[in-house]
């Protein structure tokens, strides 16, 4: 919110500080865990100082860790000049929980040695177990795990349309 007012006042020539305050904007968006608008990154004259962060925006919201550590090691510099280089790092679990995500939409069942294969993760089984655990904990991810077969089981996602609360809403 401080952080928003300081651009709303920030004169037009501060560019330098209007972009710095982007950045931050942009970093304290990731790490609550929302998706800054694209327009954030589109503000005339400053594509190209926010690019590094639009990529990094972009591969946390299709949850690929490889795509993020990608474009976290190329723009390794800029982050690092910017100083936000710490939070990057803390970003990395935002990425895989989107992952997780985007993993019990598509499957009710799939094994943990999947779901690792899928994240790009190169741990064991058990570390992946705790993540889907913690997320599942979180309520990140609506699931069960079973342990002796090593596999997760999302829960169903229901249809409201299938039901007549829509037509009740209207009527």
């Amino acid at each position: 919110e401080n952080l928003q007012q300081a651009l709303r006042k920030a004169p037009a020539g501060a560019k330098g500080f209007r972009i710095t305050l982007h950045k931050w904007l942009c970093m304290v968006h990731l790490l609550l865990g929302e998706i800054p608008e694209r327009t954030h990154f589109t503000t005339s004259g400053m594509r190209r100082a926010l690019k590094p962060y639009f990529s990094l925006t972009q591969a946390i919201r299709k949850g690929d860790l490889k795509a993020f550590q990608r474009v976290a090691q190329q723009h390794w510099d800029q982050f690092l000049k910017d100083k936000t280089h710490n939070l990057i790092v803390r970003l990395q679990h935002n990425v895989i929980r989107t992952g997780l995500r985007n993993i019990s939409k598509a499957y009710s069942r799939i094994s943990l040695a999947d779901v690792s294969q899928m994240l790009g993760l190169n741990s064991g089984v058990e570390e992946v177990e705790c993540i889907v655990a913690k997320a599942v904990r979180d309520g990140a991810i609506d699931a069960k795990i079973d342990h002796t077969n090593q596999w997760i089981t999302t829960s169903e996602a229901s249809d409201i349309y299938s039901t007549f609360e829509p037509q009740q809403a209207f009527h």
